[in-house]
């Protein structure tokens, strides 16, 4: 049940070198820059279904829900299935239901066939998620948070190159075609990357070098064990009032800035002009993914909780200020850049701490049964149209996100850190 020293340590394979641990991170990076869109170009297709079929905005959203759920409560299962027979056959199945997943959105007529769409693209881009991240965690028991934040970052920022494009091509070619071309090339290149993905060895990586810091179990808990654990729970509640705060503001940036009134206002910042929603939808999706790597990376040397600690409560702050002040072009901009900057982080704080918490052997598993809470948290999506199309105004959305993230934050160091301390020893004397 329980293995006692970590199977990093254990005799076997020879050690491999950095260069060749950093090259299969780079595979993971890449497959996760072509599932980015499957959840960050949604926003951009969103008002032309809508002008399409005269649906309304908070039906179409449940589409974006569904792919979440299906994006990330399946993870640990396919974790599972990357535990015992490694990465390869699951990227490979993911990047062919990602390329079906659009296929279905390209000929979709009704709000059940852009469900099923989204749902089995969920499905794909989830098995490529859970997998990568997986991989990094073992891969860097050294560098965790680094290799987890440079992953996922892939995944935050995969989708700033084609925010332009994607809109260029719905709009001169239509919505339709572009689902098609997208998740076509998109699932292709998953598939060939699949082929170049490995799982390390014991003995191929490096043991953990002791830092005050950072707490590490000795001891691999099974996912049976981990889910008895009300450490867990803690863990799972602070991802879901985080997460849902951030993926709010991804699927309503467009919406958000049209209610505004400040979606097609020209904003010109160094140099460089672009109408507010694409400038903040770029800005936001670079800022979203180097967050990951620049946390993770501080993670690594002054822990964890610490860590969330900042970022959750500059997340509050930054939310709380998009509040006040985004209805001017320029702040719209630059005050959502700063919320993703703040929010992006939790894909590379909780998967490391999770396997932190919880050993390494079953990494791509408990990282996953943690990862459901981004599904968890997607529920609360729709919950925020409703509470618009009620009132009128995001007012109530916002100042709810805000005090979820403050909340977060003084969980982190009062609640969090305390705790693990208390788990971690106990697990090293066991």
């Amino acid at each position: 049940m329980t293995d006692m020293v970590q199977s990093t340590a254990a005799p076997g394979a020879a050690r491999v070198s950095d260069a060749y641990r950093w090259a299969q991170l780079a595979v993971g990076v890449a497959a996760m820059v072509m599932i980015a869109n499957y959840q960050y170009g949604w926003t951009f297709f969103v008002p032309d279904i809508q002008k399409k079929f005269g649906w309304d905005r908070a039906s179409i959203q449940w589409a974006f829900t569904l792919f979440v759920l299906f994006e990330t409560w399946l993870v640990p299962i396919e974790g599972w299935f990357v535990d015992k027979y490694g990465p390869r056959i699951v990227v490979l199945v993911g990047g062919v239901l990602c390329a079906v997943g659009w296929a279905i959105n390209a000929q979709a007529t009704t709000l059940n066939g852009y469900y099923l769409g989204m749902i089995v693209a969920g499905i794909g881009a989830g098995g490529v998620y859970g997998t990568c991240v997986g991989n990094a965690l073992k891969w860097f028991p050294d560098k965790r948070g680094l290799a987890a934040g440079i992953t996922a970052a892939g995944f935050g920022a995969g989708s700033a190159l084609t925010v332009a494009p994607i809109q260029a091509m719905i709009k001169d070619s239509g919505f339709q075609t572009t689902f098609l071309y997208f998740g076509l090339g998109q699932g292709i290149i998953i598939c060939i990357l699949a082929f170049f993905l490995l799982a390390p060895k014991a003995g191929q990586v490096p043991n953990v070098v002791a830092n005050a810091n950072l707490l590490q179990t000795r001891r691999n808990y099974q996912p049976t064990e981990v889910l008895r654990q009300p450490i867990f729970w803690l863990m799972y509640f602070m991802f879901v009032i985080v997460g849902a705060g951030g993926l709010m503001v991804t699927a309503n940036l467009k919406p958000i800035a049209a209610d505004w009134k400040v979606d097609n206002v020209p904003v010109t910042l160094m140099a460089v002009t672009m109408t507010a929603v694409t400038f903040a939808a770029t800005i936001d999706r670079v800022l979203n993914g180097l967050t990951r790597p620049f946390f993770g990376w501080i993670s690594d040397m002054i822990g964890r909780e610490n860590t969330m600690f900042i970022a959750f409560g500059m997340e509050g702050f930054g939310i709380w200020m998009l509040y006040l002040w985004g209805h001017d072009p320029i702040w719209f901009v630059l005050l959502s850049g700063f919320v993703f900057f703040a929010w992006g982080e939790i894909y590379s704080l909780f998967p490391s701490t999770c396997t932190d918490t919880f050993g390494a052997k079953f990494a791509t598993t408990n990282a996953g049964l943690l990862y459901t809470a981004k599904g968890t948290a997607a529920l609360l999506v729709p919950i925020a149209n409703y509470m618009q199309q009620s009132s009128g105004t995001w007012d109530s959305v916002f100042i709810i996100a805000a005090g979820a993230n403050i909340l977060a934050s003084l969980l982190a160091i009062a609640v969090l850190k305390p705790w693990r301390k208390v788990v971690v020893a106990k697990s090293t004397v066991a």
